[in-house]
């Protein structure tokens, strides 16, 4: 790796964007990556040029081959901008070829929201990517549009049931179950419907979320087969009778069509990255309400396709790693062999408390200057998170994902201070390098995992579910107490009641921090996790706890990348990054 900044910045100059990078890759044959993997030729579906579906059956003809290492990629908490976890786990995958041993990474699929938004693309990024990457942020195989119009159907029955007025009693006021697209619209998150005449529908307030926070895309994530997700989505609740009994998408008789709706859905996704490793992507549950992470189905897969599984959850480690270990793999039976910590100077300096952040614009320039000091007072997040891989027995390997802007002094402030913490850590050059750039990560990865790990749950099932988010609160976010609206503590003991008391839970807040505040950076301390709303998702399996306001429809920038994405006069799609 060169160390001369000014030797970083003339190579990211003359490094061709994103799009032209994976324009020119050289496809092999989609068959041939299944191959790579032991998939046999009857459960590939082909679906366009590097592009197929795997039939659920892959899993089982693929039964008897030896498990893989399973390695989760997550990150300290990061900037508006991310620290590149996507990019590190394609890169690691690609890396492990490097050594000698073959890997599958396993990633969700991009929602068009961020796409069309300000975030750009999800497929990787420089020469570690997947392709081809326009199909992926560009609808790929219609698998969020399916999930789209089954929530959709749900809504449509709810509301044509409340019409009728025939079968269960559903309150109108008690419906929380709004419609969805995958669109950023903020115009779209409030609104009324049923107006006009009576035969227009009953006139009620709602509102849409993004496709990715629908419950159903949870959904996908979870399930194993197609009767566990037949058995998942008629057991969503879409409100409440007048007496408080829960309705569900099986009373109103929307769970068999739904599930039509998703048969096809419910196969992963099959392609490849730069270096024709084998690439699963696969439904992508917002990572706020949800539980942030690729199917089940796909690991099922791939973690018998090679001699490592690479999947990545979602925001920080304090989110989509720890639902990952208490969600995800409760569900799945799957356990973790290792986890990757990604970590960036710039996130670093962030959680100093010294510089602001802002999407869509350039870092401040005395952030960009030598600052390994800067580096170590905001180091206490980076230790924190590498403690909440701990909690859960699985060994943390710092990954520090090097731009060309970094200084060497501040690569050896992480090092310091990541060792200090007793975890492995490697500098990755992925995005400039590839595969090769991410082989001593691979190296390190390879070696915690071939040491083992003593995975444990943070919390049992038969534990109550205020204790389950006090633990979550003061075990990985650092808070010292948790405070419970009325309206929450009644929610906890309504679902208490109703038997649901068993289900893991899911914090939502902020990703921009370890505390609800997204201001605080860094590991805050003297706090107390404010619980305003609790809500059942019942059908994913889990319950939600409500900290801060969390957005589930995001707005358009002022710049969209929309504005700049167009269609050329070769009918080659411009502007996509």
């Amino acid at each position: 790796m060169a160390t001369n900044p000014e030797e970083l910045g003339e190579k990211q100059q003359t490094m061709p964007d994103n799009l032209s990078i994976a324009r020119g890759a050289q496809l092999w044959p989609i068959e041939e990556i299944a191959h790579r993997m032991g998939v046999p030729g009857e459960s590939i579906e082909p679906y366009g040029r590097g592009i197929a579906k795997l039939d659920l059956a892959a899993a089982d003809a693929l039964a008897g081959r030896p498990r893989a290492r399973y390695v989760v990629v997550t990150a300290i908490t990061p900037t508006p901008l991310g620290e590149g976890k996507t990019t590190t786990s394609i890169g690691l995958a690609q890396g492990m070829h490097h050594t000698g041993r073959t890997a599958t990474v396993a990633i969700r699929q991009p929602s068009m929201g961020p796409t069309l938004g300000i975030k750009g693309g999800a497929a990787g990024g420089g020469y570690s990517q997947v392709v081809p990457m326009e199909r992926i942020n560009l609808h790929l195989t219609g698998d969020i549009h399916a999930v789209t119009a089954a929530h959709n159907l749900l809504a449509a029955m709810a509301d044509n049931h409340l019409h009728h007025g025939r079968g269960v009693d559903l309150d109108p006021e008690s419906v929380r179950w709004q419609r969805v697209m995958d669109i950023n619209d903020r115009a779209l998150r409030n609104t009324v419907i049923g107006l006009g005449p009576r035969a227009d529908g009953v006139t009620r307030q709602t509102g849409f979320e993004i496709t990715a926070a629908s419950e159903v895309m949870a959904v996908l994530a979870l399930a194993d087969s197609v009767v566990d997700l037949r058995r998942r989505l008629g057991r969503m609740v879409v409100g409440y009778t007048r007496s408080g009994e829960p309705v569900t998408a099986e009373d109103i008789g929307a769970a068999g069509s739904m599930t039509a709706l998703l048969k096809e859905a419910i196969k992963p996704n099959l392609l490849q990255t730069l270096e024709h490793t084998p690439a699963l992507i696969h439904a992508g549950p917002f990572g706020n309400i949800a539980h942030g992470n690729s199917s089940i189905v796909a690991d099922r897969i791939g973690i018998h396709g090679g001699d490592f599984l690479i999947t990545e959850a979602g925001f920080g480690a304090d989110m989509g790693a720890e639902r990952f270990f208490n969600i995800k793999c409760r569900a799945s039976g799957l356990t973790p062999d290792a986890a990757v910590l990604v970590a960036t100077v710039r996130a670093l300096k962030f959680h100093s408390g010294r510089y602001r952040v802002v999407p869509g614009k350039p870092l401040p320039a005395a952030m960009q200057a030598e600052g390994p000091d800067d580096v170590r007072a905001g180091a206490a997040n980076l230790t924190k998170q590498i403690d909440n891989i701990r909690a859960h027995g699985v060994a943390p390997v710092v990954a520090i994902n090097a731009f060309p802007s970094d200084y060497p002094s501040e690569h050896a402030a992480i090092r310091e201070v990541a060792e200090a913490a007793g975890a492995r850590v490697a500098i990755c050059t992925h995005v400039r390098d590839g595969g090769a750039g991410a082989a001593e990560l691979a190296e390190a990865v390879a070696e915690a995992a071939e040491a083992g790990s003593d995975f444990q749950f943070l919390y049992p099932e038969d534990m109550a579910l205020d204790a389950k988010i006090e633990r979550i609160a003061t075990r990985i976010y650092g808070a010292d107490d948790v405070s419970f609206s009325p309206e929450a503590r009644r929610q906890i003991d309504a679902y208490q009641r109703q038997g649901y008391g068993d289900l893991p839970v899911c914090i939502a807040k902020t990703h921009l921090s370890l505390s609800s505040d997204p201001s605080l950076r860094g590991a805050p301390t003297g706090w107390t996790l404010p619980v305003r709303e609790v809500r059942l998702s019942a059908g994913a399996g889990f319950v939600y706890a409500l900290c801060g306001d969390i957005r589930t429809m995001p707005g358009l920038g002022a710049d969209p990348a929309a504005a700049h994405i167009d269609v050329d006069d070769n009918g080659e799609i411009t502007g996509l990054f």
